[in-house]
């Protein structure tokens, strides 16, 4: 089996990576999407969720420089290669992971 590292991906792929550990639980909201690589731009907008007494900071892996991705994390960054050009809409994050996108496509 083929298994894919942090290490491996490109600069703008890992900073989304980097970006969800961060956020653990909430939504980025308006990422354009260019050859299949995501733009986190000033119109990008990142919602956190706080768990109030509850575990609501960075994942632990947050900081590592590699580690084997996750099959959620690989499976989005497949959507973003297959989407060439487009727009997520919605990405939605919980545990550090990547767990519903909704995008916006063009129909001609």
């Amino acid at each position: 089996m083929n298994q894919t590292s942090k290490a491996h991906l490109t600069p703008p792929k890992r900073r989304l990576i980097e970006l969800m550990q961060d956020i653990n639980f909430g939504r980025i909201t308006n990422i354009p999407v260019r050859d299949g690589e995501p733009e986190l731009t000033p119109d990008t907008v990142i919602e956190r969720e706080i768990k109030l007494g509850g575990q609501s900071g960075p994942r632990p892996e947050r900081d590592q420089d590699d580690f084997i991705l996750k099959q959620e994390v690989v499976a989005l960054l497949e959507h973003l290669t297959q989407m060439g050009s487009g727009k997520v809409c919605l990405l939605e994050i919980k545990h550090g992971l990547p767990f519903l996108m909704r995008i916006e496509e063009r129909a001609a």
